[in-house]
């Protein structure tokens, strides 16, 4: 198949702006935190990038002169055009590193005036530097860690306490062992009796946290029981034989066979409460991190919800005067090939962060203009939403605005959300207005709160209970928004 001169310069022109393009929509897609990690990460590979200090103060004129002048002195240099590859093993290591040692020998005058960085500068760089350590955390001391600091201390045979290292490096996240004890004896590896065995054992079950080394849940349950624990005998009881009933609230399944009077065995289920079927469970956990919103919504002088970006306030960057100058003065050609292709990536870089300013502040304008029922009333007012709704209107694919939304959140009036959050689809009432699946879980949530805990409502008489509002559901859809929401079955929600 023959292209003519016009198809080949427009295949041209859509192979080049493929990297743009794939850049684009990686940059739209991160969210705040990790679009800082990205700029830092660019800025410490990128000679030709640089961050505007706030003392600095330059405008937006003189950063689009200098992009300009840029691509002045980039077009004033004739190259073969090569592919720019962006994900280089090596990072041009080399190249960089023979840059930085010109940069070092280049004499002062060949450079602008603004070459050296400003003392202000460098002790920005340093607290930024010093902030980064100091909020790096502390990596979590697991539970077999935890055990093994405790093990240390008791007093017993070299051979056990071998064997007790063996078996707390043998227990799961949650402290339990997940074989029988004669398993792990056989493939030990190492000479030691049964006796040795249960001993090493039942040292760790005296650890912290209580319940570590159980090899059930049972077991793990009664490890906790102190001996003056309230309704000892019965909690033992209810431990050993009833805890499939006690899931089930078969309240009065236990009474039958026990002879426990209801008012017993409830009361043993309340201390039963306190007990931590996983115990090591806590040293597993990720420290929880901060959500840092990407858009705020606020109100203008006249009344209308207006959303303004978190990364409009942070420091811009430039392409750096002192590269663009090298890149006309006279050197040899693989040095200013390679300051072109900087310059080019900090361009790349530079325009793809201001298309995610722009696309990501239209379409949070939009759903906010959809939305601001919920945003005068609560969120019991939040309307059905589509993505191709805010397509539509934004005037972009709805996979722009699936990447726009991607894991950013918005501070409202009414609180922090996910822009997700704001999507999903609905139902109509009986009287033909759309509402969304949050109205109806809350409505269901509702109910449930108000209705007679000792004849809590079935999925059926939710069904009916929901109709009598205006809300027309089948029961598999009652019944999967109930499991959803982690509300229990009317049998187990049951007070006696």
């Amino acid at each position: 198949m023959h292209l003519n001169i016009s198809q080949q310069m427009k295949l041209g022109q859509q192979m080049k702006l493929a990297p743009r393009m794939i850049q684009s929509m990686e940059i739209l897609q991160l969210p705040l935190q990790a679009l800082e990690e990205r700029i830092d990460q660019e800025l410490a590979e990128n000679v030709c990038l640089e961050r505007v200090s706030d003392t600095e103060g330059t405008t937006d004129t003189e950063t689009e002169l200098m992009r300009n002048q840029a691509d002045e002195d980039a077009n004033s240099y004739q190259l073969d055009e090569k592919e720019m590859v962006a994900g280089s093993e090596t990072n041009n290591e080399s190249d960089f590193e023979r840059l930085l040692e010109m940069a070092e020998q280049w004499p002062e005058d060949n450079v602008t005036s603004a070459t050296k960085p400003s003392s202000n500068r460098i002790s920005e760089d340093i607290e930024r530097n010093n902030d980064a350590v100091a909020n790096i955390s502390e990596r979590q001391q697991t539970i077999n860690e935890y055990l093994l600091e405790q093990f240390h201390y008791f007093s017993c045979s070299p051979e056990i306490k071998e064997f007790g290292e063996y078996l707390i490096q043998n227990l799961d996240h949650n402290g339990r062992l997940q074989s029988s004890l004669a398993e792990v004896v056989q493939v030990y590896g190492k000479p030691i009796s049964q006796e040795e065995a249960e001993t090493a054992l039942h040292l760790i079950q005296k650890c912290d946290p209580p319940g570590v080394g159980a090899r059930d849940l049972k077991e793990c349950l009664l490890l906790q029981l102190k001996p003056d624990a309230p309704y000892r005998d019965v909690l033992v009881t209810l431990i050993t034989s009833h805890l499939e009933d006690l899931g089930q609230n078969r309240l009065p399944v236990i009474q039958r066979k026990t002879g426990y009077s209801i008012e017993t065995i409830k009361n043993a289920m309340s201390y039963l409460r306190y007990l931590d079927p996983f115990p090591g469970r806590g040293f597993e956990s990720e420290p929880v991190l901060k959500v840092t919103p990407d858009v705020f919504v606020k109100r203008d002088e006249n009344g209308k919800y207006v959303v303004e970006l978190e990364n409009e306030y942070t420091p811009p960057l430039r392409i750096s005067r002192r590269y663009a100058q090298l890149l006309r003065n006279k050197t040899d050609d693989q040095t200013k090939d390679y300051i072109k292709k900087k310059i080019d990536a900090a361009k790349w870089l530079i325009e793809a962060i201001e298309q995610r300013h722009s696309t990501l502040k239209r379409v949070a304008q939009a759903i906010v203009d959809f939305q601001t029922d919920f945003l005068d009333n609560g969120p019991e007012y939040i309307v059905p939403l589509k993505m191709q709704q805010i397509a539509d209107v934004v005037g972009v694919h709805v996979t722009t605005v699936s990447r726009a939304v991607d894991d950013k959140w918005i501070q409202t009036p009414r609180g922090l959300y996910p822009l997700k959050r704001f999507f999903g689809g609905g139902t109509k009432t009986s009287d033909g207005e759309d509402v969304a699946w949050g109205i109806i879980r809350l409505k269901m949530k509702e109910i449930i709160d108000g209705e007679d805990k000792s004849k809590p409502l079935s999925d059926d008489a939710l069904v009916d209970a929901l109709a009598k509002e205006g809300y027309n559901l089948a029961r598999r859809t009652v019944t999967k928004y109930r499991k959803a929401m982690n509300i229990p079955s009317s049998r187990q929600r049951r007070e006696y």
